[in-house]
């Protein structure tokens, strides 16, 4: 897992600007350069993982507690926010572009366009147990 030119490591380390809301020993939040509202945070770890697979588990209930929290105070800041999203993509299929776990939180209000487009469609119950039966036996498969 190298670092190499990933922009959230110069972050990390402080050789990149970054306007921070929060730093401990585990993560760094900050603002995204590209926010989908006002408010839209970044949190991610200090220690470099290119996606989930090489995130320790640790680390990411980490993260995901640093997103909780920022969450709240988004919510009882003076931004616009009716609710909240967290989102995290791994991987290129997924839409992440930053190959450096990070997760997104950000606030969400009537009107802010943010929309995410899919084929939403109820699957019959044959395909959800032969989906759920792959994904037990992939699990299965992992070591405890």
């Amino acid at each position: 897992m190298s670092d190499d030119g990933c922009v959230f490591c110069d972050v990390v380390r402080g050789t990149a600007e970054a306007s921070t809301v929060h730093e401990d020993d585990d993560v760094v939040a900050f603002m995204d350069l590209h926010p989908v509202t006002p408010g839209h945070l970044l949190v991610v770890p200090r220690t470099h993982a290119a996606g989930l697979e090489d995130l320790d588990p640790e680390l990411g209930a980490r993260v995901w507690t640093v997103g909780h929290r920022l969450a709240k105070a988004l919510r009882r800041s003076e931004l616009e926010c009716d609710g909240i999203n967290l989102f995290l993509a791994d991987g290129e299929a997924a839409f992440q572009e930053v190959f450096h776990v990070h997760l997104h939180v950000f606030p969400r209000f009537a009107g802010d366009g943010f929309r995410i487009s899919a084929h939403w469609r109820q699957a019959p119950r044959r395909e959800l147990d032969a989906t759920a039966a792959a994904v037990r036996q992939a699990l299965a498969a992992l070591p405890a």
